[in-house]
């Protein structure tokens, strides 16, 4: 009994991650030898560990998509392996259908979080700042005390009991699960769209979508494509009244009548304060929903600067309204735009005609970029050379690789997080200094619009896998003659029929809800795979 105990407690701690910043303390390769010496053979785990990450290497969430549940599959499995005395074997065997059952408890509780989001909206109304944090973190508990729960009932079932019920449901039932998967970042996409999108910067959209579906450009490449095309468009053009700066012989231009400099103020904010921002950035995915994503994480991580800026009530009501609307990015990233966001914030303290609807604007309009750039950047290529390091050591017993795993991850992701903070205000600061005498703020606006919508056009042609096997009689299939019109013709129109459908003031849950059944009974009818 004291062994389950404490298996699920690593359970309890695995998907405690949300509360720990990512950092890639849930994977199988770090849970699996807690699990082993728990069970007095912690050998024996690390090689499981090992073995179970190579399999679950791919697994990351993308938009509303929810990958199978790692640490449930990857903990029960491992335990019940080295329970039974049965090797690697039974563990891949109970791990994966483990994984796709937990996955299915997880995105009911994505789904049902979101009753959390009137309570912090009457929170935010009244200025309760104190009601945000304490829902915030007490949210972040809910998932791992769930899951623990469930781990432990499943051991005292034990291995043959669970593993009988897992063959009990039937293959089509988790082929309709996986398709409807497939259909749920559509959701996430059109959200963003709803923010993003309008006539003057609509084209944009259409050109991530051109490049990824038909040149097959990676979504970190239209990236670093979109911040050149952000900078040519909103370079500021010389306006009526501005004269050559023949002087400089740059080519440069200058206002024909000089204006007194900005009065610069040092910045309100000092390393403590943006240390704190930096910790309290590690729970922004604590109460993560299929409604509203990251909002309330980011409200949180920027509490110590909205206390320090607004001492009011209606002050702080404000502010808080301001960060609770949809927010989602990198959690690797996302320090950048708080430090950034916290530059704003102080602006708008300290001026009475600052546009505090352009801190949405910003934010809105980076966050989608730095997802791509960031998510490339942790899960595509540091995550996989940690993996390939600590999974070659420890699949031969050595515990090394697991270390080895964690530092490779989390000494760069952390570094570079922390600077991130302080760097996105410093640019800030700076940056709205020049606020009294450029239009910088609407060429930013402009700028992260562009910028946003080029990656999110690229999202549906490269992160969505939707397929038609229907067929005209014997001759050629409906999806190649749709990848003949345009490629990934289904994922685009399938955002788009969800934007629509947004536009019309649809519940995001009505949609949720939606999209599951299309899916399933798509893949029921064979109409989808």
């Amino acid at each position: 009994m004291l062994s389950y105990l404490f298996i699920t407690l690593i359970i309890f701690f695995g998907h405690s991650e949300d509360l720990l910043g990512t950092t890639l303390l849930s994977r199988p390769l770090v849970l699996a030898p807690l699990v082993g010496w728990a069970l007095g053979d912690w050998q024996q785990g690390v090689i499981i560990g090992a073995s179970l990450e190579l399999i679950f290497m791919g697994n990351i969430k993308v938009g509303a998509a929810i990958p199978p549940d790692v640490v449930t599959g990857g903990v029960l499995g491992t335990a019940f392996a080295i329970i039974s005395h049965k090797g690697v074997g039974i563990a891949l065997a109970l791990a994966i259908p483990i994984s796709i059952l937990a996955e299915m408890l997880l995105s009911a509780l994505f789904v049902t979080r979101s009753v959390f989001n009137k309570t912090f909206t009457r929170y935010a109304e009244t200025g309760n700042w104190r009601g945000v944090q304490r829902l915030h973190v007490l949210s972040g508990f809910v998932k791992p005390a769930l899951m623990a729960l469930v781990g432990f009932l499943a051991l005292q079932l034990g291995a043959g009991v669970m593993k009988a019920f897992l063959d009990r449901i039937p293959a089509w039932v988790n082929t309709g699960l996986q398709v409807a998967g497939n259909l749920l970042p559509a959701l996430g996409f059109a959200l963003l769209m709803n923010l993003l999108f309008h006539k003057r910067v609509a084209p944009y959209f259409f050109l991530g979508f051109l490049l990824a579906a038909y040149l097959k450009m990676p979504i970190i490449a239209i990236g670093g494509l979109g911040v050149i095309i952000a900078f040519l468009v909103t370079q500021e053009k010389p306006r009526p009244g501005e004269a050559l700066d023949e002087e400089n012989g740059d080519g440069g231009y200058e206002p024909a009548t000089a204006e007194p400099a900005a009065e610069e103020r040092a910045p309100a904010l000092s390393k403590r304060d943006l240390r704190r921002i930096f910790w309290r950035s590690m729970l922004l995915e604590a109460n993560f929903n299929f409604e509203t994503w990251q909002n309330t994480g980011f409200a949180f991580a920027l509490l110590p600067v909205l206390r320090k800026f607004y001492s009011t009530k209606e002050s702080m009501a404000a502010a808080l309204q301001r960060h609770l609307q949809l927010f989602n990015t990198s959690t690797y990233g996302c320090t950048l735009i708080l430090g950034l966001t916290a530059a704003m914030e102080e602006q708008n303290s300290r001026d009475a005609e600052f546009d505090a609807e352009s801190i949405n604007s910003v934010k809105l309009g980076l966050m989608g970029p730095l997802a791509g750039v960031f998510d490339s950047l942790f899960w595509g290529t540091l995550k996989v050379i940690a993996a390939g390091v600590g999974t070659s050591l420890a699949l031969k017993g050595n515990a090394l690789g697991v270390v080895l795993f964690i530092l490779l991850f989390n000494v760069p992701h952390l570094l570079l997080r922390y600077q991130l903070t302080f760097i996105g205000y410093k640019t800030g600061t700076r940056f709205l200094m020049q606020l009294s005498k450029n239009n910088v703020m609407d060429r930013l606006k402009d700028g992260a619009a562009i910028l946003g919508l080029m990656v999110v056009g690229a999202m549906p042609a490269t992160l969505m896998s939707i397929h038609t096997p229907l067929s005209f009689g014997e001759g050629a299939g409906l999806q190649g003659v749709l990848d003949q019109i345009v490629p990934a013709l289904l994922p685009l129109g399938l955002t788009f029929l969800t934007y629509y459908f947004i536009r019309r003031g649809v519940k995001t849950t009505a949609l949720l809800i939606g999209l599951l059944a299309l899916g399933f009974l798509g893949s029921i009818l064979h109409w989808i795979i």
